[in-house]
């Protein structure tokens, strides 16, 4: 009873929660296995936003990869405090490609937030995200910062999924009735066209894009102490890699969801025997956090034709694109969330160089060269403090 006491004052007043164990999550690896669906295909329904009434971070995240080497990303957050106060945010960001020139980001407070009548829509002042009636594409646009007018589609050339039959991952001493709740579904390859018109002129977006879906339906740094994300697109085949290790509260516990593409097919989804690894870091000296130089990341998943397939990207970072201080960059509703929590400190860590994916189809063993971004966040350390 005095664990759920600590839960229920950590749940409005983001303080740190007790330790439950890793028994009080059940991993969307967990339901996979249980369920027999390594994965799902997505269907209409399974982009509609849920805009929930409790403690939840609710985002679409668009990284566009130009054909002409620009990498910018837009993005919608639905938050909600303790049920107490909603707000909605629309970020713009395209990544500079000279050292020399800040990124541009733009992030802006959303007002008369509404969604279409299936909810797979959203719109806002000057702002709209909405899926077509195919089901296959996206568009973007928004107005409501003059540095970064958006107007971008985004089709999807190979299949949607999100992992196991819910893509779900569930929090709390009684699963059956979860406190909390993470979710991705993904567009894991595809097309991108439009433009971001900023002060300088149009920037032309014509090349590949992934999508993202998450729903944190608790206090995000309740859900995850750390997180590593990869996305690899090449000419030929994609690469994902979402990876997330919970606070000690949830027993340290990683969930890894892996998806391996070919042009327009999934060759597999896994959420068992793939690993992100920080093989070399240094000590960054603003955050005290470990910022990786060198990474790897594998996959292992099974074809539809019951083949194993494994792929590995090894890659010196380089420098970092860039460091997001999330406390200070992020919309207000963030501190408000981590503001009464012990030792978070969340830092966002970006890189985009070019790698080399290696894959082993049954025997068949493949190399392409791409271009991969990558993200290593750190929210708060992985020992329980006393």
């Amino acid at each position: 009873m005095f664990n759920w006491a600590k839960q229920q004052l950590a749940n409005v007043a983001g303080t740190q929660e007790p330790i439950y164990g890793p028994t009080a999550i059940k991993t969307v690896a967990q339901e996979a296995k249980e369920t027999g669906t390594p994965y799902t295909e997505l269907t209409r329904a399974d982009h509609k936003w849920l805009a929930m009434d409790s403690t939840c971070v609710e985002n679409q995240v668009f990284y566009i990869f130009a054909e002409d080497g620009t990498i910018a990303l837009c993005q919608v957050i639905y938050s909600n405090v303790a049920g107490l106060k909603v707000t909605c945010q629309f970020n713009t960001k395209i990544f500079s490609r000279d050292p020399a020139k800040p990124h541009l980001w733009c992030s802006n407070p959303l007002s008369n937030v509404g969604f279409s009548e299936d909810k797979t829509s959203f719109y806002a002042d000057d702002c709209a995200v909405e899926l077509s009636e195919d089901g296959n594409s996206y568009t973007i646009k928004s107005m409501n910062d003059e540095r970064a007018l958006v107007n971008v589609k985004i089709t999807k050339t190979a299949p949607g999924f999100h992992a196991g039959k819910t893509g779900t991952s569930l929090y709390g001493t009684d699963l059956k009735n979860p406190w909390g709740s993470m979710r991705h579904a993904f567009w894991p390859r595809c097309a991108a066209e439009g433009t971001i018109t900023t002060k300088d002129g149009p920037v032309d977006l014509k090349g590949k894009a992934i999508y993202i879906y998450a729903l944190q339906g608790m206090k995000p740094h309740h859900a995850a102490a750390r997180w590593n994300f990869a996305n690899f697109q090449g000419p030929n085949h994609t690469a994902i890699m979402m990876e997330f290790v919970t606070p000690p509260s949830y027993g340290n516990t990683t969930v890894n969801v892996g998806a391996l593409v070919k042009d327009g097919e999934l060759i597999g989804v896994s959420t068992e025997n793939n690993k992100a690894t920080h093989k070399a870091t240094k000590k960054d000296t603003t955050s005290d956090w470990p910022e990786p130089t060198q990474v790897q990341f594998d996959w292992s998943v099974t074809s539809k034709d019951g083949k194993p397939v494994t792929a590995t990207i090894d890659a010196a970072l380089g420098e970092r694109v860039d460091r997001v201080d999330v406390m200070a960059e992020v919309p207000g509703f963030v501190k408000t969330i981590v503001a009464a929590a012990a030792g978070t400190k969340p830092y966002i860590y970006q890189y985009a160089p070019k790698a080399t994916l290696k894959l082993k189809v049954g025997d068949e063993e493949i190399s392409e060269d791409g271009q991969l971004f990558t993200e290593a966040t750190f929210i708060s350390d992985l020992a329980a403090s006393g």
